[in-house]
């Protein structure tokens, strides 16, 4: 068998498999971005938004990448008369620092291991200093498959009155987000994740005290521009036009399911991912504890790599998955669980890896994985 990517079973990190309805959506012949037909789809956009993040507040839809939407917060909150502190353990937490720091002059970074818990006590002894503006991290850190926990920061975070700026790019409808409950004053989110739209698109959720600290950034990001246009169901500048009618669609279809049913749906399939992990006799790469629902990061069996497993998944089994990162490439391989994947896409990739792990003589249980699997399914 050969890729197909138009059979192939898809499971990577994002971006995610697309529902047909989506796809048609981005079909349709082109129309006046300036026109009452589009006005209207970014009228029904704006309604469905609050859904999608489970909070009260105000959003924006930027064409560009969740990375626009990092540029966007950053560049427009993070403050340029206190410190900034950001919360790393991963490649997208070091992304922000990088970010942050086209931005901010000040700017404090902590640091822990990928893959490994961050030291949230440093961090309080850090906002106890009293001059922090904004704190800055990633909620679910989808390069080591680890979500991490913030709640025990939130306290300080209130008692320091820092903003809280939170990269959920693959947090939101795929891990619960409780925005409105910790305080978070802006977060991004990728179209691509698990909204399961197609990639190209960040929205950006702000607190009202968020709006009253916008300050002039970028241009083309200023979330400030961005807000006064959409109050009239506009955009600043051109929009990317099917990846709007495709993101009305992704809204409409997680309507459809709900919130709450596509995030224990999304938990389900990452509890029975690691239960057929660890059948096949591999390992989670992040800490247990807080192994993420919406990617399983799996450590490389002893001996073997993308070449033996990866590829062979591709091009012999028509199974995508993902690689690690930076240091991790070669180390590591991803499950991705997010969007619309659903239980077909867990058996079919996990019956190739038995099959992979068989002919390597490195099978404990044959059938285990799959077992595993099918005793989780509702």
């Amino acid at each position: 068998m050969t890729f197909d990517p138009e059979t192939a079973t898809f499971l990577v990190a994002g971006p995610v498999r697309i529902h047909p309805r989506v796809l048609r959506a981005m079909s349709m012949p082109s129309v006046n971005h300036r026109g009452d037909f589009f006005h209207g789809i970014v009228r029904e956009i704006r309604d469905l938004l609050p859904m999608l993040f489970a909070a009260k507040g105000h959003q924006v839809v930027l064409s560009g990448s969740g990375s626009s939407g990092l540029e966007a917060m950053y560049s427009s909150l993070v403050p340029r008369d206190r410190r900034a502190l950001v919360l790393t353990n991963g490649n997208f937490g070091e992304r922000s620092d990088q970010i942050v720091r086209r931005y901010c002059a000040n700017v404090t970074t902590i640091t822990a291991p990928w893959g490994k818990a961050l030291p949230l006590d440093a961090a309080r002894a850090e906002l106890e200093k009293g001059d922090v503006g904004a704190v800055c991290v990633v909620h679910n850190e989808t390069s080591v498959g680890l979500a991490n926990d913030l709640a025990p920061l939130v306290p300080a975070i209130r008692s320091s009155g820092a903003l809280f700026l939170v990269d959920g790019i693959s947090a939101v409808a795929g891990i619960p987000v409780p925005i409105d409950a910790w305080g978070i004053d802006a977060i991004v989110a990728g179209s691509q994740k698990g909204l399961a739209a197609p990639a190209g698109l960040a929205l950006v959720h702000l607190s009202d005290r968020a709006v009253a600290a916008l300050h002039p950034g970028t241009f083309y990001l200023d979330l400030a521009a961005h807000l006064k246009s959409l109050e009239k169901n506009d955009t600043p500048w051109t929009p990317a036009v099917p990846l709007f009618l495709a993101l009305h669609a992704a809204l409409l279809l997680l309507k459809e399911e709900g919130l709450d049913a596509r995030l224990a749906r999304t938990h389900r399939l990452a509890e029975a991912t690691r239960a057929a992990v660890d059948a096949l006799g591999l390992e989670l790469f992040p800490d247990r504890r807080y192994a993420s629902d919406t990617v399983t990061a799996i450590v490389n069996p002893p001996g073997m790599g993308d070449p033996e497993v990866r590829k062979v998944l591709e091009k012999q089994y028509n199974v995508l998955l993902q690689g690690g990162q930076g240091a991790l490439t070669g180390k590591i391989f991803r499950v991705g669980h997010m969007g619309i994947a659903d239980w077909p896409d867990l058996l079919v990739t996990f019956a190739a890896l038995e099959r992979i792990l068989g002919k390597a003589g490195k099978l404990p249980t044959p059938g285990a994985a799959l077992r595993a699997i099918v005793d989780r399914m509702p």
